[in-house]
């Protein structure tokens, strides 16, 4: 169900790396936790877990997860260390479990104290490879690592450029929610490595780079908002993009998906030298509101109409909505509510990204999506359409056979598309691509 979905998001998003203390003890402790649940020793293996990770996830989460994987997976019947390494002050163990009806890896973080911090499933070493996309011709374009700074953060990225072009316009990509690389990465896609190949080939450079919740995990364990999450790193990498001596310094555009797009009227004001926005299925709504639809949606899904089923429903709605705050209260920003910090949630429940556009006077807007994306709706798109109409600035498209990842899928089905190896849509590159030369 989608609960669990959301739960696996929320460990990847709050916890962090791994400690290289005590190698064979955290590695014996990572078999003896994979025992207890297979033998239904919910509790105890609950307490393998840090106080933080205990304060973000309940040990009912964690049973859950484990049933729905049992569910699908069957029954453990072996598990085994493949992989450990540390990394910085923590200690990362890579297990991968055989069950009765397929395998499945994992990947635990312990702390100095041996304590687990984090617990992952990993993507299949099975799984598909990387489809290059027909469109990227890399006789067109270079690539080179480039770095967006900050005070105190440095991220690694990808700066994509024509080879043929004296200057060109550039475009400075923006991630969803979550930790992610510089590519977007979910199973073998990667929608931004699409994009930054399909746009240079048509003589229009890229900025990409790894989001800072990837990078500096443990700065995520307490209190922060969107600001630390996406803002800060934008606004840098449209500042870097502007040092590029071949981009034409009147051309910058900010591309942001999902999180992103709905962040990019915002960064649009910060940052008011940007030509436009491009925003890829980008939320119209707040977040709370997608997320009890996408709840609802996975749980239809299951086909589950048992009264249990309904209560499990209720429930989660009902945690989800304590999150429509809008002020702190008695609450501490630290306060976590489904997963996030108070802080986060007033933050965001305080931005209107619709009125935000429509206030934008000089700058272009480019909104896209696809009609068969399970986790922002047409109904996002219709509030934007409703809003930015009429608007000379705006163009707008509702792609009918385009997902969340704007690849071409036959229905909204569930993540499990993801899973199988596609490209952006080349009708969205070039619809981009032509919207940007057009002024």
């Amino acid at each position: 169900m989608k609960r669990t979905s959301l739960l696996l998001f929320i460990l990847l998003l709050f916890t962090t790396s791994a400690f290289s203390q005590g190698i064979l003890n955290m590695i014996g402790r990572s078999e003896d936790f994979f025992k207890l649940l297979s033998e239904e020793k919910y509790t105890e293996a609950y307490g393998f877990f840090d106080a933080n990770f205990q304060a973000k996830v309940s040990e009912d989460n964690v049973k859950q997860i484990w049933i729905k994987l049992a569910e699908k997976l069957g029954k453990l019947e072996n598990i085994q260390v493949t992989s450990s390494k540390s990394e910085g002050e923590h200690f990362v163990v890579t297990l991968e479990g055989k069950f009765t009806n397929d395998s499945q890896d994992f990947l635990l973080a312990f702390d100095k104290a041996e304590k687990m911090v984090g617990f992952f499933l990993q993507p299949s070493r099975k799984a598909a490879a990387y489809l290059t996309p027909a469109y990227a011709d890399t006789t067109l374009y270079k690539e080179k690592e480039i770095y967006v700074k900050t005070a105190k953060h440095s991220l690694v990225g990808i700066l994509t450029e024509p080879k043929k072009a004296a200057t060109y316009p550039i475009v400075v990509f923006v991630h969803g929610s979550g930790p992610q690389d510089m590519d977007e990465t979910f199973g073998p896609n990667k929608p931004f490595k699409d994009l930054a190949s399909g746009l240079a080939s048509k003589g229009i450079a890229s900025i990409r780079y790894v989001k800072r919740t990837m990078l500096y995990t443990r700065e995520f364990a307490g209190t922060f908002t969107v600001k630390e999450e996406v803002m800060d790193d934008a606004l840098a990498a449209i500042a870097l993009a502007r040092t590029i001596p071949a981009a034409n310094k009147k051309q910058i555009y900010l591309l942001g998906h999902s999180l992103g797009g709905m962040m990019a009227p915002k960064a649009a004001v910060l940052a008011p030298d940007l030509k436009g926005v491009i925003l890829l299925a980008a939320p119209a709504r707040k977040l709370t509101d997608l997320i009890v639809e996408q709840t609802r949606y996975m749980f239809e899904l299951e086909k589950d109409t048992t009264k249990a089923g309904r209560l499990q429903l209720d429930s989660v709605v009902k945690e989800l909505n304590r999150s429509r705050i809008t002020k702190l209260g008695t609450l501490k920003p630290d306060s976590s509510l489904f997963g996030l910090p108070a802080a986060y949630w007033v933050d965001l429940n305080l931005y209107n990204q619709v009125a935000t556009a429509k206030k934008l006077v000089s700058q272009r807007i480019f909104v896209a999506q696809g009609a068969n994306d399970s986790q922002v709706s047409v109904a996002d798109y219709n509030l934007w359409k409703t809003a930015l109409g009429t608007k000379k600035s705006a163009t707008l498209k509702l792609y009918p056979e385009l997902n969340h990842m704007m690849i071409a899928q036959k229905d909204k089905s569930d993540l499990k598309q993801y899973g199988v190896p596609a490209n952006v849509s080349p009708v969205v590159i070039n619809d981009i691509a032509a919207w940007i030369k057009s002024k």
